[in-house]
């Protein structure tokens, strides 16, 4: 198989392979393993069905409050195209294309266990839409993260029935158009496949994993900014010590006093004789504090990863038991937990952050007051502040947990729900103004190192440094500090860490 294709089966995915799969722009494709199980579910489910046995929830009879209503072995195909047309009831902004195109991937990894009863015509077409830059046009607002994500997953399985809309090469079309474009019929759904395609935690689990990505790249350049900014504003070092650190050995706060230690290794400014004796909390605490949000991604990652290799329809099937049960796999609850803790360990990322840049334009350490010449006549790096400031605060009230929330749908059979939907899409808020922030201190940080001249830091942040006024000169004098502050953010995500 081409190193092109992620391939899907029931071989767990890890991290590295979930972040190739959008970094390198890979195909996706089923192994035979799994197209072997996807046929014999199909097949043992079909026999199930034709021999009259029983009722199966959602498969031949009604959905939700309407559980005990029986449907007709007529009429099961039209029930299962009803289900997504009547559930695709999304709303609010459209899903970015990288998060769709992770919801795709992990709805075929989840059929690909063979316990969803799906055919095999479905899985291929979804794998054809991925393959072949069709995306459906999914919104953020309609889960509440317990049934599944019922809203998000029905528009993502309208095109495979010729309705709803899809991206295709930058443009929004009517899928109807785009099946005609390739020759495709559009899926004639049989028994319990609408419900295996709306069923499942793939809009929570694929905004998880996007969020987490960021947050490994965020985590990443907090130490290396909060380094810039421990030398700006000539900090002490022993607050890095290992000593201090092996008698407190939470692994996150050990690895970032280690990091910062090589960050500003051979560093002259670090290296001179400082006046204080201690620094202020948001430089001394750095590796508590930085330390604490590892540890939390280091454990979100953990349950999301087991989350994308699990399936989450309902009911499931198992041909070799004989069995076919209702359960609620689809339940958000460990992902809506998560996703708060993770907003709210990535939320601190931010405060500390802007702590530092308020530390540093504040006139102290023989900085100029607000990093600039002549203030009074400039107002400098003042509000920059502001912003950062206010992006905080904006975080603080986005961090309010929805995973403590809980309204009844369904006339009251679903009486419990996660709201790990909302959960996921305000993660996604914190995480981007997290980034926000720390472009602030970036931006900051590299202005107050310019006034330790001819003093340098080490050589690894003078990289870092240097490659930054390339795209963003030292401020003599007021000018727009937008152009400078999204610039900032643009460094942030262009220049690799690996190169330093």
């Amino acid at each position: 198989m081409s190193y092109n294709y992620l391939p899907l089966d029931k071989t767990p995915l890890n991290f590295k392979q979930v972040k190739n799969l959008l970094t390198f722009d890979q195909l996706v494709s089923i192994t035979f393993d799994a197209h072997f199980r996807i046929t014999a579910c199909r097949n043992y489910l079909d026999q199930k069905i034709n021999s009259g046995e029983g009722l199966y929830y959602g498969i031949n009879t009604g959905f939700g409050y309407l559980q005990n209503v029986k449907i007709d072995n007529a009429q099961l195909e039209q029930l299962q195209s009803n289900l997504i047309q009547s559930h695709a009831c999304g709303m609010g902004e459209e899903v970015p294309k990288d998060i769709v195109k992770l919801m795709v991937a992990l709805k075929i990894k989840s059929l690909s266990y063979g316990h969803s009863g799906v055919q095999i015509d479905t899985v291929k077409r979804l794998m054809d839409m991925y393959n072949n830059d069709v995306f459906p046009v999914i919104y953020t607002q309609g889960s509440l993260g317990a049934s599944g994500d019922l809203a998000p997953l029905s528009h993502l399985s309208l095109p495979l029935i010729g309705l709803g809309e899809v991206m295709h090469e930058g443009k929004k079309h009517a899928s109807a158009a785009i099946l005609r474009k390739f020759n495709w019929e559009p899926i004639q759904l049989q028994s319990k496949e609408g419900l295996a395609l709306i069923n499942g935690t793939q809009f929570m689990s694929a905004y998880g994993m996007y969020n987490l990505m960021q947050s490994e790249r965020l985590l990443q350049w907090a130490d290396v900014i909060a380094a810039i900014s421990f030398d700006a504003f000539d900090c002490v070092m022993e607050p890095l010590h290992p000593n201090i650190h092996s008698i407190r050995p939470h692994e996150g706060q050990a690895n970032t006093a280690a990091q910062l230690t090589a960050l500003l290794q051979g560093s002259a400014i670090a290296a001179q004789q400082k006046q204080q004796v201690q620094d202020p909390y948001s430089f001394r605490c750095i590796p508590q504090v930085h330390g604490a949000t590892k540890d939390t991604f280091g454990y979100v990652l953990s349950v999301f990863l087991k989350e994308i290799n699990s399936v989450t329809d309902n009911p499931n099937i198992f041909p070799e038991d004989d069995l076919v049960v209702s359960g609620g796999n689809f339940h958000g609850q460990p992902l809506a937990l998560c996703l708060d803790f993770l907003s709210i360990a990535m939320s601190e990322l931010a405060n500390i952050s802007e702590r530092r840049t308020y530390q540093l334009i504040s006139g102290q350490r023989n900085l100029p007051l607000f990093l600039v010449k002549d203030a009074g006549l400039n107002s400098g790096f003042m509000i920059p502040q502001y912003t950062a400031a206010g992006i905080v605060s904006e975080n603080k009230q986005l961090c309010t947990p929805a995973s403590v929330d809980s309204i009844s749908s369904s006339n009251n059979q679903e009486d419990h729900v996660s709201m790990g939907a909302n959960a996921a899409t305000k993660c996604k808020r914190v995480v981007d103004n997290v980034e926000k922030v720390l472009a602030i201190e970036l931006l900051t940080a590299v202005q107050a190192l310019e006034f330790r001249r001819p003093l340098q830091t080490s050589a690894k942040l003078e990289k870092i440094v240097k490659a930054f006024r390339e795209q963003i000169s030292f401020n003599d004098a007021d000018r727009v500090l937008h152009d400078d502050m999204m610039k900032s953010i643009q460094f942030m995500q262009d220049f690799s860490l690996d190169k330093v």
